[in-house]
């Protein structure tokens, strides 16, 4: 099966060796995801927008990976704050509303930037 690799253009991706989704046959797996554009945290302290803008770069890598979020069967979101955990879903069901697909949603001490308030991870596949 061909393995075709997406990136975002991240300095990460090359220092971690990572790609921001893989794609194998009607497979996409998408790398967490933050809501950074060109090195800066989006939208800082505002999980709403920083969900929305997240959400919004998987679909950019699912789109590139010849996917749309109709194709995501499964999210991960981890949060720094669980108890605002209505703001994420809030953004998750604006994007997956007819969609729904499986999800979690945990807490996590921190991510790597502390403005970081949410990372995702996504399961596309393909019928």
């Amino acid at each position: 099966m061909n393995r075709q690799l997406i990136s975002s253009g991240s300095p990460w991706e090359s220092k971690v060796s990572y790609s921001r989704a893989v794609k194998v046959g009607n497979t996409v797996e998408v790398s967490g995801t933050t809501a950074v554009i060109n090195g800066e945290v989006q939208h800082k302290g505002n999980l709403y927008e920083q969900t929305k803008t997240t959400l919004a770069i998987i679909e950019k890598a699912l789109e590139e990976a010849g996917m749309d979020l109709h194709d995501v069967v499964r999210t991960r979101m981890y949060v720094t704050d669980i108890a605002r955990w209505e703001e994420a879903g809030k953004a998750h069901g604006e994007f997956f509303v007819h969609i729904r697909p499986a999800t979690t949603m945990v807490e996590v001490s921190r991510l790597v930037d502390p403005e970081m308030l949410i990372e995702i991870e996504a399961t596309a596949i393909k019928k």
